[in-house]
């Protein structure tokens, strides 16, 4: 369907409030279930802290002394343990996510604090105790399932805050996606649902240069480096006939004209559109390039087919329930001889089916519907359902976790200009947390990213 190009309801959390996309925190309820919730709570929190390598500090406001626990290490500081213990005992990794939000925790290092427990995220908990997760963690709300009618509020969420926000912390190409800091790999042996010579790019140096302009030249660099590589592999050239599902704010349309396509960028934020057309006009493709706020289930029904398809992480919001219907719309689109190249954030197969159905702090306050696929799951869907079929990968989790700590520092040191947006301190809190959680569960390894290359089965 082609969608009204409109501003979202303001009433679904977007618009310009002080608190602009973030749900108002619970307030927490007393009784016995909360006060049993948070004994259970206390108790398995210490244990897993004393099988980890940080450093745990219960200090109450007002007490001069405090109660360390840990192994040593990263540390973090519990101000208010009454608090802390019960939302985490209320509402699991949610409430660990909450509490940090009130001030109820901190920690001077919060993504090398939390890439401790996210190491071993799957065994902190007693296996008997996972068992009973699905009775326990909240399911995704049916409004935030990733439905043709769902589906453009839920985008709207995040990517329609503020084209200021984001241009605040992103380098010049306004690439919201993990960079590639060099071409540099290992052959790595092949995983479930992987192809047989998939790659690993080499880890790449973190920077600390001093950057007043708010851009490194070589982060920039390496934002233009995964972009081209992603249109090598999907053999872009002159005259190529470009799909991009997932317009971000233009960088990739633009490089693919720059080659002499014609290309074709599907959205579903209205501000993304309208910041990804000035800019492609301002290069000079306009005449190129049509950007459309489309839903990618609509693609295909006229009968338009492309040489190239190619999207930058966007299925992690397209649903479990529907990456069946994604891969089948390429497949429709895709013409023959075609190559398909996508980005695509990962977790392991074990995991995803672990976490499947389940609401995370991710997706309440940052990604409504969104889930993260296995490669496995990718591949087995492609060739139970389509004629497309994994021919390339390059891991490059490494890659991300240095991208997302760059975005976490510049957007600390733009603290001051992104209140002069409108946006509170729980803004600023809950966007360090989704920077520093996400940084995490990549150098951690529990969440990975891809290029994945795809051709047709009958090439």
């Amino acid at each position: 369907m082609t969608l009204e190009k409109n501003r979202p309801d303001q009433s679904r959390g977007t618009g310009p409030n002080p608190s602009q996309g973030v749900p108002a925190l619970e307030q927490l309820i007393g009784g016995p279930r909360t006060a049993v919730s948070a004994a259970v709570a206390k108790r398995l929190f210490r244990a897993a802290v004393r099988r980890l390598a940080v450093t745990v500090v219960e200090s109450p406001v007002g007490s001069r002394d405090g109660r360390a626990f840990g192994q040593g290490g990263p540390t973090m500081t519990i101000h208010r343990p009454d608090e802390f213990y019960a939302r985490v005992g209320r509402n699991g990794l949610i409430g660990f996510g909450e509490a940090y939000l009130t001030g109820a925790w901190d920690a001077e290092d919060l993504a090398g604090f939390l890439t401790v427990p996210a190491a071993r995220i799957a065994t902190l908990i007693p296996e008997p105790l996972q068992r009973l997760r699905a009775f326990v963690t909240p399911r995704l709300p049916d409004h935030h399932r990733s439905t043709e009618d769902n589906s453009q509020a839920n985008i709207s969420h995040h990517y329609d805050l503020s084209n200021e926000l984001y241009t605040l912390f992103l380098d010049e190409t306004l690439s919201y996606s993990s960079a590639l800091f060099d071409t540099s790999h290992v052959p790595a042996p092949a995983g479930p649902g992987s192809v047989a010579d998939h790659l690993v790019a080499t880890p790449p140096e973190p920077s600390d240069r001093p950057d007043p302009a708010h851009h490194n030249v070589d982060f920039a660099e390496a934002q233009g480096r995964k972009i081209e590589r992603l249109l090598d592999e999907a053999g872009v050239t002159e005259g190529t006939r470009v799909l991009e599902i997932g317009t971000g704010w233009g960088e990739l349309a633009i490089r693919a004209a720059r080659r002499g396509a014609t290309v074709h960028s599907v959205t579903l934020s209205v501000e993304q559109l309208e910041l990804a057309e000035q800019r492609i006009a301002a290069a000079g493709f306009a005449d190129r390039v049509q950007v459309e706020l489309k839903d990618y289930r609509a693609l295909g029904t006229d009968g338009q087919t492309y040489d190239a398809v190619l999207s930058v992480e966007m299925i992690e919001a397209v649903g479990a329930e529907f990456w069946g219907t994604y891969f089948r719309t390429i497949d429709r689109v895709l013409a023959r001889g075609g190559k398909v190249a996508i980005q695509a954030i990962t977790m392991p197969h074990d995991r995803m089916l672990a976490t499947r159905d389940g609401e995370t702090w991710i997706n309440k306050y940052i990604f409504p519907g969104g889930f993260l696929p296995s490669v496995e799951v990718i591949d087995q869907i492609t060739r139970d359902e389509t004629g497309l079929r994994l021919t390339g990968q390059l891991e490059m989790g490494s890659h991300y976790a240095e991208t997302l700590r760059r975005w976490d520092r510049r957007f600390l040191a733009q603290g001051d200009a992104v209140r002069a947006l409108g946006f509170d301190d729980v803004f600023l809190r809950v966007w360090h947390f989704y920077l520093s959680y996400s940084q995490a569960g990549f150098a951690s390894g529990y969440i990975n990213v891809s290029q994945l290359t795809f051709t047709r089965e009958d090439q």
